[in-house]
Order: structure tokens, then C-alpha cells, then sequence
């Protein structure tokens, strides 16, 4: 029997056994629960060494879920099941920082370091160490511990005074909830660095693009804006990251480094790359390894700050009105050039959301040509105060793509015209909307302007959604250029007579695509639901509406608070779905989807069997497959609430093999001692 049906027994045991048990033994059980998955917390997110899969550390969690829901009175808000989130922040009170929240000198110059060092040893002497450390570049936040127990989050704020954040705080796992040992203080504050690592900083902003939202600009913003976001629920499922490394309070220890080994094993997360330095060259050494290596770590620094190591003579050295005197940051300088702006252009969107785009007089940097430049939004080209033909920086650091970052006024030329936001769209003419608390500008004329009508087709056919092989964009050009395609809809509508009149399109090319077209109706109902287009739902929102209602029908006909029942659906996406069922305009398409014959309901079988077998469990598919094509594979895991990644880590519960997989795969799979399984054992899993 394997590994997961054997812990579904145990399962469907545990709860059987739960509705005899006391309060007292559910106490015991509670605390042990507590401790244990805390432990595999620190190892999995801290240390990255798990002892256990993650779904076994699932099956514990729910365990501890379903006695605290059975003795609600036991919850503390330092359990384990507090990580997932699910409280809803209207505004977050503002807090005085106990000791002030200071920001540090920084410099790009070796000069400028040598001088820090020489004022450090006109005070102190030469008998003393440097700590360097890596500069995370993220968010900064102060922790406050009391007992052991996290007790409150702050961010920097104006430096005196920060937000509240501790509910959001508390769904990020690498921050512990309770410390390990019992040699702190009393109470005590640590501070880090709350960061996106760049997998995750990728996966968000591709979650955005497949729901029409402009891309996050980098790692940074998006985890500022993750950390204020009013559904800590959401917060959790972007996966932020946190690194501590500055202690603050009454301890037994007299240095900095001695201080991020103790932190280390209290638990928190402290980066392994720090080293001490007894001289300024030892520094400059540290500095240029990792100005060279920096490229290679998992998340963004920008660069690398110096401290002197012992507290007594900090002390000594003091501070002025904004920063430490014993501290600096030495930041790598970003990529830049200088080039000139010839124009501002701008994209409209599926949703209809404007993006201006600067063209630019082609110019090297970072190894490559660049020729276009983000700007962002109307504020971003007010703030840099943009004329035509300026001579603009550029650079390109921890971006997407390249950014204007400032304008060279010395060369601007007399009577230079200032670049003034567009009222209208460029493609339709509509007047502009901007929503309160939005930072885009929007088209309103969904159903009428050309690129918007062209981008919720392309979404509509695409590989994620209806997979509509030889609809691509070219195609989707054409015909809506001919008149022939006004909606997703008129895709089901379209006739072979039409088409053959049209350029590339001959016999062969048309029986293809109404086989694609024709197979497309086959497609899964939570595909159909995030194929349509609704703003704000991506591929994962569409399959928790899709199990949650089970119909478009049903959420059609669902209040704003039913639709905000549904896991991972605030208000923003619920108010988005409310309105989009009620457009006569998509009324009038899904009705005529539904006549076409597209799912609009789960399917019986997905509902009885969703997020119960392959619940935990994580697969790469690799190979050719007899009974299933691979889309039906993924989507039969997620349905059965399994995951799906693209490639092979100690995190994988399963290689799922086929014919002719590739022997790289194999393997590794085996150096990782990850079970190797066929289509037929995979078939038995799910019996």
C-alpha cells in the first residue's frame, strides 16, 4: 500500500478519534502538534533540510485545524494554522517604534569607504572588526518578540513611526511565531528584511499578466505592496520571504556577529553569508566577490553593508540625526546609459489598461540593445518631468525591463515639448477613465476597441485557457480585421467559406483549426471560466470559484459576501466577478458559449473526487503517454489536489515517467531519491 493511502487512513482515523477526545488530551495533542510542525517549519523554510513531505506536513496541519476548530478556546496566535491568513485589515495602526527605525549611509565609492574607516579609527583606534553582510533589497520591518512569542510587525514607516502589519506578518514561514530554546530576553526586537525571491517575484508577475494587470516593476515593489495588501490570506499565497539581521534590546552577548548566532538558533532565518573582516581591505575584498557572484543568488541584492562588530564600541561611536555612525551600505552601482527619448507611445491592454512605453535611440546596456523603456503610469512620467528628444538614464538593475530613471536637464534642448499624459485611447478615441486608488489610466470601451476586443481573444485561445491551436495572434489579427471575429463567441460561429477567401488560409490550414475549435468544447469548466476573461481572475482563482460553485450559473446568481466565501476571493475580485455577470454584453456571450456547447458546469466526477487523493503531493510529468494527453494529466492532479511543477527538487513527491523521457530527468530523479513512477501507478492512485 503506498506512502498517501496509508496516510489517508490515518486521517479518516485521526477524525473518528477526535470526536471522543477531551479537552485535556486535546490540550496534549495540541501542544505536541504545535511543536512538531514548527520544527518541520524551521527546516523546510529556515534551514531548507525537510525531514518530512508536504503531505505529511499537511496531514499534521489539518490534524491541528480540526481540534482547534472541535476547541476553538485552545487557538493561540502562535499556532501553525495561523500561516494560511484569512483576516481582513480595513487600515493598519500606525506604531511607535521603540528604539527609532534609522536608515544608513550608503556610498558607491571606494573613497568614500576609506574615509568612513578612518573616522571609525580616529575614535576607537584600530583595534576592532567589521561585520559585512549582504543588502538585501526588499522591504524593512521590525519584529518585537515577548516571551518567546511574536507579538507585533512594523514597518519602517517615517522611521519613528511605522504600520502594524503583524497579521500579515504572521503568514510568512520563515518568520518564527515562537522561538526556539529559552535564552532570550524577556523582550526583545529583531529587524530584517521582508523580500520576493526571484522564482516567486516571476510567478506573480505572470499570474497578473494571465489576468490583464501591468507587471510588477521589481522584487521590491511587489513585496511592499504584498506586505499592505488587506487580506492576509493572499499575502500568504505570494510566499514572502524574510532575512534578520540587526537585534535590539538587553543581551548577553557584546558582539553583532555573536548576536546573528544566537538569532540563528532562536530560529529566524539569518543569510549564512556574512563575514567578519579585521581590515577595510578585507571589506573591499568581500565587496567585489560578491559584486561578481551577486547575479547567481535565488533573490535581489543591491549591496553590501559594513558594521562595526562590537556594541560597546558602537556606542561610542553614536549616531547623527538620520543614521548610525558605526554603519554604511556600499551599493552596486546599476547598470546605466544614457540615450535619447524620441517618443512616448501607448499600449492598450485586454482590460483595457493603458501602459505608456518610451521609444528610444537604441543604445547598449547590460550587454544588450535597448530600444524601449517602461514608464509606468502618468504619475512616473509627471514625476520625471519628461520633454521630447531629452537626454534620458537608463538602467537596468532588478527590472523587468529597462526604466527612464532621470532626465540630463543640461542638454534639454530651448522650446522642448513636455510629454503630456493622452486623455483619449489611442486606438478607439474613447476619453480615459482612472479609477480612485488606481494607478492606470483605462479604455471603458470594452466591446468596441480593437486591441482590447483582440487581447481577450488571444487570452481566450490560448494554451492555459482554450488551447485553440492555429488561433494565434496573426490569425486573430486577420480575421478580426475582416470583420469575421467581434467577440470569443464568433469563434464558434465562424464558417469554412469565409475563411478560405482570407491569405494562408487553405483547405488544410481550415479542416485544422475547426478540429481545434470543435476539441475546445471538450475543455474543463474552471478553463472555460478563466478563458472568458474576467478582470482580477487568473487560472488559480477560476478553479477555486469553479469547485466552490460548481456552475457559472451559480456564481452568476451569488452575492457579493457568497463570492467573497470563496478561498482566496477578497473584495477587489469579488466586486470585479459581481459586476462582469451582470454586463448585458457577457450575458449575451456566455449564452451564446453555452449554445456552442463550452462547459459551464463541473463535472460530477471532479466534484466527488476534488482535493482529496493526490491532496500534498507534488509531480513533474515528463515523456509520451497512452491513456492521457499531458494537459489532462496536470489538470487530473490539480483536481485531485495535487501540484504541478515544471522542475525536479528535493520538494517532488513523484517523476511521473512516460515513453521516450528524457534520461536527464531520470537521473536526477534518482539523485534525489524522488519516486519514479508510470502511468499506470499513477492510474492506481487515483482508484
Amino acid at each position: 500500500m503506498t506512502e498517501f493511502l496509508w496516510t489517508t487512513i490515518l486521517i479518516f482515523a485521526t477524525y473518528r478519534y477526535m470526536s471522543k477526545i477531551s479537552e485535556k488530551e486535546a490540550t496534549e495533542k495540541i501542544k505536541q502538534l504545535t511543536v512538531d510542525l514548527n520544527h518541520h517549519n524551521y527546516l523546510y523554510y529556515v534551514k531548507a533540510q525537510p525531514v518530512i513531505t508536504d503531505y505529511e506536513f499537511d496531514v499534521m496541519l489539518q490534524e491541528l485545524i480540526a481540534l482547534e476548530n472541535q476547541f476553538p478556546e485552545l487557538r493561540s496566535s502562535e499556532s501553525p494554522s495561523q500561516r494560511v491568513g484569512g483576516y481582513i485589515s480595513k487600515e493598519f495602526p500606525t506604531v511607535t517604534h521603540n528604539y527609532p527605525m534609522m536608515s544608513l549611509g550608503n556610498t558607491y565609492s571606494e573613497e568614500e569607504l576609506r574615509d568612513f574607516d578612518e573616522r571609525i579609527r580616529r575614535v576607537i583606534g584600530s583595534n576592532f572588526e567589521y561585520v559585512c553582510e549582504l543588502k538585501f533589497d526588499g522591504v524593512a520591518i521590525g519584529l518585537t518578540y515577548r516571551n518567546g512569542k511574536l507579538l507585533r510587525a512594523v514597518t519602517r514607516g517615517d522611521g519613528v513611526r511605522g504600520d502594524d502589519v503583524t497579521n500579515n506578518v504572521r503568514t510568512i514561514r520563515s518568520i518564527p511565531l515562537s522561538l526556539m530554546g529559552n535564552n532570550f530576553p524577556d523582550e526583545f526586537e529583531i529587524r530584517g528584511e521582508i523580500i520576493l525571491d526571484k522564482k516567486t517575484f516571476e510567478r506573480i508577475n505572470n499570474e497578473r499578466a494571465d489576468i490583464g494587470e501591468t507587471p510588477f516593476a521589481n522584487p521590491r515593489n511587489s513585496a511592499a505592496g504584498t506586505l499592505k495588501l488587506q487580506d492576509s490570506s493572499e499575502v500568504a499565497r505570494r510566499k514572502l520571504d524574510c532575512f534578520l539581521y540587526a537585534l535590539y534590546g538587553d543581551f548577553d552577548f557584546s558582539t553583532h556577529y555573536d548576536g546573528l548566532k544566537m538569532a540563528a538558533e532562536w530560529g529566524f532565518k539569518i543569510s549564512s553569508h556574512y563575514r567578519l573582516c579585521d581590515s577595510i581591505e578585507n571589506v573591499f575584498q568581500f565587496i567585489e566577490t560578491w559584486r561578481q557572484k551577486r547575479d547567481s543568488l535565488p533573490f535581489d541584492i543591491d549591496g553590501i553593508v559594513i558594521k562595526v562588530n562590537n556594541f560597546r564600541q558602537q556606542e561610542e561611536l553614536g549616531f547623527t540625526a538620520k543614521s548610525p555612525k558605526w554603519a554604511i551600505a556600499y551599493k552596486y552601482k546599476a547598470e546605466s546609459a544614457t540615450t535619447i527619448l524620441n517618443e512616448v507611445v501607448y499600449q492598450v491592454g485586454r482590460t483595457g489598461a493603458i501602459t505608456p512605453v518610451a521609444n528610444l535611440k537604441p543604445v547598449l546596456l547590460a550587454g544588450t540593445t535597448v530600444k524601449r523603456a517602461s514608464l509606468h503610469n502618468a504619475d512616473q512620467i509627471q514625476k520625471l518631468d519628461l520633454h521630447l528628444h531629452d537626454t534620458v538614464f537608463v538602467e537596468k538593475g532588478g527590472e523587468i525591463i529597462p526604466k527612464i530613471t532621470g532626465v540630463d536637464l543640461s542638454m534639454r534642448k530651448a522650446g522642448a515639448i513636455a510629454v503630456k499624459y493622452i486623455t483619449h485611447c489611442p486606438d478607439c478615441g474613447t476619453e480615459l477613465i482612472r479609477q480612485e486608488g488606481e494607478a492606470n489610466h483605462y479604455c471603458p470601451n470594452e466591446n468596441g476597441c480593437p486591441p482590447q476586443i483582440k487581447g481577450r481573444l488571444v487570452h481566450f485561445t490560448s494554451r492555459k485557457a482554450m488551447n485553440i491551436d492555429g488561433l494565434g495572434v496573426e490569425t486573430i489579427d486577420q480575421l478580426v480585421e475582416a470583420g469575421l471575429l467581434k467577440n470569443v463567441a464568433d469563434i464558434y460561429h465562424l464558417n469554412s467559406d469565409d475563411l478560405l477567401q482570407l491569405e494562408r488560409m487553405g483547405e488544410k490550414t481550415v479542416g485544422n483549426l475547426f478540429e481545434a475549435i470543435e476539441k475546445s468544447k471538450q475543455v474543463p469548466f474552471e478553463r472555460v471560466l478563466f478563458a472568458i476573461g474576467i478582470r482580477f481572475v487568473g487560472d488559480t482563482t477560476a478553479k477555486k470559484l469553479a469547485r466552490h460553485f460548481g456552475s457559472y450559473h451559480k456564481i452568476s446568481q451569488a452575492t457579493l459576501e457568497e463570492l467573497m466565501l470563496t478561498p482566496e476571493v477578497g473584495d477587489k475580485i469579488a466586486a470585479s466577478i459581481f459586476d462582469f455577470v451582470r454586463q448585458p454584453a457577457n450575458i449575451n456571450m456566455v449564452a451564446q458559449l453555452q449554445e456552442s456547447g463550452l462547459l459551464f458546469e463541473l463535472d460530477a466526477s471532479s466534484v466527488r473526487d476534488a482535493g482529496t487523493k493526490l491532496k500534498g503531493l507534488s509531480f513533474v510529468i515528463t515523456g509520451v503517454f497512452q491513456k492521457f494527453e499531458r494537459d489532462k494529466i496536470k489538470e487530473t492532479i490539480e483536481i485531485n489536489g495535487g501540484k504541478v511543477s515544471s522542475s525536479l527538487s528535493s520538494k517532488t513527491s513523484f517523476l511521473l515517467a512516460g515513453s521516450d523521457c528524457g534520461p536527464a530527468k531520470l537521473e536526477k530523479a534518482e539523485k534525489l531519491k524522488i519516486n519514479i513512477i508510470s502511468e499506470d501507478d499513477f492510474l492506481k492512485m487515483l482508484q
